[in-house]
């Protein structure tokens, strides 16, 4: 086959589908696997067999990355134990019950290899939920909720199919499993930190652009290669890794490194995970084509397949009713626990003086606070719960885990057509009616006003702190000359007409600032970043705001960074 030309048809294929999806109301990836299931039918289409392992290890390192460095530590943290039970506890149950559909629809197929093919239908695609859950406005927590979920449960998964392949070859036990798990899990974060926490230094330290970007596509790569060389969750070590990134990045990288990161991952991101949803759908004349009429035909095969795509719906929905009450549950003590925090802060700042130690409890109390703000401002109801159940699309994961079975298992061709069914039909159906069902519930993300309002008294925060250090009588020029009072007096009216903009329409003023304005509006965009950084660890706004603002500072950093008389 002519893989340069595949590729150029997929790359302009995943262009045109970017452009024609919103103006036809359907989203992408459903879009492009229809593409490629109809190029796959084509008279004279050789038959396509994309190697698994280069799903695996190849592609899926740097999808999770690129996602994993966009999400908000925080975020992941307040929603901890809710992600936890939707991509291990579910993942688990999820396997065990299509497991034993397997077991007992094919005769002859063995507990651990049906338990194998049920790990391997078991986890969301990272990408079709959490896409399409963007686009169509979804509260931010649900969406938070649908990636953490799309992240770990693929780690859960393949660590699952890993012991249930081994237990194949027998004397595999449950204590084995746990232990085997608990070693794959413990040794992928504790990689994945290591690699997180090292890459993130050298980058500092790199001063040019192409360098410091160039050893980020490594980044994934190196958290995967080792932790899968010793049997643990490379996936997991590609996601801690992604996570350490996305949140010490802001502290020690320049802005010009971050704006250039962002522009190369996403388009990274874009590419691979359209990519994807193509190859799966072009994959079908072969999957077809392997599945034998003497063992279990094809017919048989995606009937097989509905029944357990109904079985890991049922079980999904079944998974979440519990898991809304719980988190209404965490909305009531919040209530109620906020009062105690509340009293606690008014005797903090009633105390005589501030203390070190008085200080570090202020700020913990205050994390804290916003931590019980977040269950209840953002608390999830039975509609955000129905949209959660329903969101439980597979991928082309599940098709390249269902393509590492060993050859000797018996049904191969048709378990992995069986993975492919479950695939296809979750996409087309829960992802092609996912749209009504939100309209239908009248599920909106956050209001565009009041995102406005707490963006500009975010802005209006941290220009706060910025301007408050140009009262310093010890700030002065490099060459230790003060500044004039007419320098002095531009930047602070820069910083307090770039908060008063953002209810303005016009144009900001132009000019040709001189060097000492430029010598300041660095020295001042510092102190807003530290502010910034300050408010996103106690977590007083959305991170959604918080990432807003960081770009906004980024890009006027790189202009004053890129031209001395910006």
């Amino acid at each position: 086959m002519d893989y340069p030309l595949l590729g150029v048809f997929g790359i302009l294929t995943i262009v045109s589908v970017a452009v024609i999806a919103p103006r036809l109301g359907v989203a992408a990836p459903l879009l492009l696997v229809l593409i490629g299931i109809a190029a796959s039918l084509v008279p004279g289409v050789p038959a396509f067999d994309f190697p698994p392992e280069l799903i695996l290890a190849v592609v899926l390192p740097p999808l999770l990355y690129s996602a994993a460095v966009n999400v908000p530590l925080h975020d992941f943290r307040r929603n901890a134990t809710a992600i936890t039970g939707l991509s291990v506890l579910l993942v688990i149950v999820s396997a065990v019950a299509s497991g034993a559909l397997f077991h007992w629809l094919l005769p002859g197929l063995s507990v651990p290899a049906a338990l194998a093919l049920g790990a391997v239908v078991s986890p969301t695609d990272a990408v079709a939920a959490t896409s399409m859950g963007r686009r169509l406005g979804l509260p931010p927590r649900v969406v938070t909720l649908l990636e953490g979920e799309g992240l770990l449960n693929d780690a859960s998964a393949l660590v699952l199919l890993r012991c249930a392949i081994a237990a194949t070859a027998g004397g595999v036990s449950l204590i084995g499993v746990a232990g085997d798990f608990a070693f794959a899990v413990g040794v992928a974060i504790g990689i994945g930190l290591v690699v997180g926490h090292l890459t993130v230094w050298l980058r500092s330290r790199l001063g040019n652009v192409v360098l410091n970007t160039t050893i980020s596509f490594a980044v994934p790569f190196l958290a995967f290669i080792p932790t899968d060389h010793v049997h643990a969750s490379g996936v997991l070590a590609v996601v801690v890794a992604g996570l350490v990134t996305g949140h010490r990045g802001p502290l020690v990288f320049t802005a010009e490194v971050r704006i250039s990161e962002r522009v190369n991952w996403r388009t990274i991101q874009f590419v691979l995970e359209n990519g994807v949803f193509l190859l799966m759908g072009f994959e079908l004349k072969y999957l077809v084509s392997e599945v034998h009429e003497d063992h279990v035909s094809v017919i048989e095969a995606v009937g097989i397949g509905l029944l357990a795509t109904v079985v890991l719906v049922v079980v999904r929905g079944a998974f979440v009713v519990p898991l809304i009450a719980q988190l209404k549950r965490q909305e009531r003590s919040a209530r109620a626990g906020g009062r105690e925090v509340d009293s606690a802060l008014r005797r903090l700042r009633t105390a005589s003086h501030e203390d070190v130690a008085q200080a570090r409890a202020h700020r913990r109390l205050t994390r804290k606070r916003a931590d019980l703000d977040f269950q209840t401002v953002e608390s999830l109801g039975w509609r955000d719960g129905a949209v959660l159940g329903w969101s439980g699309m597979r991928g082309v994961v599940a098709l390249a885990a269902a393509q590492s079975l060993p050859t000797g298992i018996p049904y191969r061709p048709q378990l992995i057509f069986i993975a492919f069914t479950v695939a296809l039909v979750t996409l087309l159906v829960q992802g092609g009616t996912l749209p009504l069902l939100i309209r239908r519930l009248g599920l909106t993300g956050s209001a565009e006003a009041d995102d406005q309002r707490d963006f500009a008294a975010l802005v209006g925060q941290i220009s706060a702190a910025g301007l408050e250090s140009l009262g310093n009588p010890a700030l002065a020029q490099d060459g230790g000359e003060p500044f004039t009072a007419e320098a002095l007096s531009r930047v602070r009216a820069d910083s307090i007409r770039r908060a008063q903009a953002l209810d303005e329409t016009a144009a900001p003023a132009t000019g040709a600032p001189h060097h000492q304005h430029r010598a300041l509006r660095l020295h001042v965009l510092a102190r807003e970043r530290a502010a910034l950084l300050d408010a996103r660890e106690t977590g007083a706004y959305g991170s959604h705001l918080i990432e807003r603002a960081q770009r906004m500072l980024d890009l006027e950093e790189t202009r004053l960074s890129s031209n001395p008389w910006a």
